[in-house]
């Protein structure tokens, strides 16, 4: 019937936990009535150690959390609770990393690229347990807390960092393991071609992903949506906006928002399986009423 259209930002540091995020992502839903919602992750983006190991051999050492572990039960109630407030008004989707972030963010990108030149098998092992751990969070949020699905984050593919055959040998298939036992529990998971602080991906690395809809940062990649519907198999794609603090949407006045909806929706709005989204999450402290104002202009296209 019309353009759908969702974006979403993080929270501050010290607000990433707790009551707070449900509140928040409840009265975000509520004030700019995006189409969909995105449930944030925030404060869960490192995965649990109990200490970070002293040598690359070590990581065989790890072992899959309990069901009762902290980082499921937390994260399963603040689904929950949006989902029960929410969720029969819009789609939802729950934030899931790609392992090779989670364990990135837990031990330093640093030390995980020494450690898979120094014993790679090792740092495998690892991402196979996170693996693990990342499936079993994605079907209790889907079955437990009602989501829709999850929003998969894949990350390190950057051209800096491995090449297209590196990264199908080294991290595809912890992405593929968690994404593809997902795709047991729901047929509407998304994928997250992150391109973070404009570093560049290889984005062969996820082309042939099983998901039900694409997301890149269209402006770092330099592939719109037209173009990118077409490399991802003409898969429904979503973004579009600019994400950061130097884009009309961070910056503009309610005139401008309003033209950018204007020039989005003369642009797609006649293309079946595009849905308008921005590159990746916006800055924290962006004023949620020009979020609010884009809605309202693409709610009346």
């Amino acid at each position: 019937e019309r353009l759908l259209c969702s974006v979403w930002r993080h929270l501050p540091e010290e607000k990433r936990k707790g009551e707070y995020v449900i509140e928040d992502q409840i009265r975000y839903y509520r004030e700019t009535d995006v189409d969909f919602l995105k449930i944030m992750s925030d404060g869960y983006f490192p995965y649990p150690l109990e200490r970070i190991p002293e040598t690359a051999s070590e990581w065989y050492q790890l072992k899959p959390l309990n069901d009762d572990h902290p980082y499921f039960v937390e994260q399963l109630e603040r689904a929950e609770r949006i989902v029960k407030e929410i969720g029969t008004e819009c789609m939802t989707f729950y934030n899931v990393f790609a392992p090779f972030s989670a364990l990135r963010f837990a031990a330093t990108d640093e030390r995980i690229m020494h450690d898979i030149k120094e014993n790679k098998e090792a740092v495998l092992h690892a991402l196979d347990v996170i693996a693990h751990d990342h499936g079993k969070l994605a079907e209790r949020v889907i079955t437990e807390a009602g989501c829709d699905g999850i929003y998969f984050c894949v990350q390190g593919g950057e051209k800096k960092r491995f090449s297209h055959e590196e990264y199908m040998r080294l991290i595809s298939a912890s992405d593929l393991k968690v994404l593809m036992y997902a795709n047991q529990f729901s047929k509407w998971n998304l994928l997250h071609c992150c391109g973070y602080d404009g570093f560049k991906n290889n984005l062969e690395n996820w082309k042939d992903y099983p998901c039900c809809a694409v997301n890149w940062s269209v402006h770092v990649e330099n592939t719109d949506l037209k173009e990118g519907k077409k490399y991802f198999g003409n898969k429904p794609v979503i973004g579009g906006f600019l994400n950061t603090k130097e884009s009309m949407l961070y910056q503009g006045c309610d005139k401008d928002i309003e033209d950018l909806g204007k020039q989005m929706i003369a642009k797609y709005n006649k293309i079946p399986g595009i849905i308008l989204g921005a590159d990746c999450s916006l800055p924290w402290d962006i004023d949620i009423s020009k979020i609010a104002k884009l809605m309202h202009v693409l709610h009346r296209s």
